[in-house]
């Protein structure tokens, strides 16, 4: 599949977004925060934010953006309509949450209450996100029982990673917090390199034999192609990466993703006093992991092929 910018901007953006609004929901509620307006507003501002910039930036790939608000009526049967729904409805706890926290300088109580609300919708929306591909059949790489889990877990390490930056740039930093990102990245990475590992021995799941309903005559090959130039198809679902390529950009994600960061943070919590050399790791931490995310999530579409691309000369998918 054609990696889209907009696509890989919403998912990278709006997943760490919506995780760091249930690290400060939780942690707010476990007491494990203070009442500080400037940690809020900060916090808070950042998730908002990237929320924000990923769900703006899902609307640059389709052809009349100003028609995506119709996609929020079909939730009943779609992924991406629910998503749409719980993103549009996460706002209004959160507002309040951001309201008591920033505002009334409480982010206990109610004000708490309202921020589990938020973290809930929130976690339910980066839900929908991985459905939407997990869903479909017709890209077997997607339809993986690794794809959902591996969302979740990917924005929950990019999340606590932003968190455990902004604690530190605020003095609010914690080993605590320093020792759940390295769990949450380290999650992360085993799911990661299990789903690598499932694509790789994938199965082919048809041919096209079968996708031209002939496999009872014998092997089939296409003589020629159905067009002599570039379709939507074959440049938005046959997109095709060399295998060097792949195995460059894996290496990437592993190191700057979740290897990286996750020694950055061992080191801070050695250090144990917050200090200038601290603030700069976690700062480092969360660059280099959005780095790596971002050429995860490059690879989560380019090695996705889609069963249509039979019609155009792959063998099987």
């Amino acid at each position: 599949m054609h990696p889209a910018s907009s696509v890989i901007l919403f998912t990278t953006s709006s997943g760490a977004g919506y995780a760091l609004l249930v690290l400060l929901a939780i942690f707010s509620a476990l007491g494990w925060l203070p009442n500080d307006r400037a940690l809020g507003l900060v916090g808070l501002g950042s998730a908002l934010g990237l929320i924000t910039v990923g769900l703006l930036s899902s609307t640059f790939h389709l052809g009349h953006p100003e028609r995506a608000w119709r996609a929020l009526s079909q939730w009943r049967s779609s992924w991406l309509s629910r998503e749409g729904v719980l993103a549009v409805l996460t706002y209004l706890p959160a507002g309040l949450f951001a309201i008591g926290w920033v505002v009334v300088g409480d982010n206990g109580g109610i004000w708490a209450l309202a921020g589990l609300v938020a973290a809930a919708l929130a976690l339910a929306t980066v839900y929908c996100t991985g459905m939407i591909y997990a869903s479909l059949k017709t890209v077997p790489a997607w339809h993986n029982p690794l794809t959902v889990p591996g969302y979740l877990a990917v924005a929950l390490a990019s999340g606590g990673l932003w968190f455990t930056a902004i604690a530190a740039l605020l003095g609010a930093a914690r080993v605590e917090y320093a020792a759940l990102t390295i769990m949450l990245v380290g999650l992360a990475a085993l799911i990661k390199s299990r789903y690598w590992n499932a694509i790789e021995n994938l199965p082919p799941k048809t041919d096209i034999a079968a996708a031209t309903g002939l496999s009872d005559i014998g092997p089939v090959r296409l003589l020629d192609g159905p067009t002599t130039s570039e379709t939507y198809i074959m440049r938005e679902m046959g997109y095709k990466v060399a295998r060097r390529h792949v195995m460059k950009l894996r290496r990437i994600a592993i190191v700057a993703g979740f290897g990286l960061p996750a020694l950055a943070l061992l080191i801070v919590m050695v250090r144990e006093t917050p200090d200038g050399a601290s603030l700069a790791l976690s700062l480092a931490a969360a660059v280099a992991g959005s780095i790596g995310i971002i050429a995860e999530r490059w690879l989560f579409f380019a090695e996705a092929k889609h069963i249509s691309t039979l019609y155009f000369g792959t063998e099987s998918v």
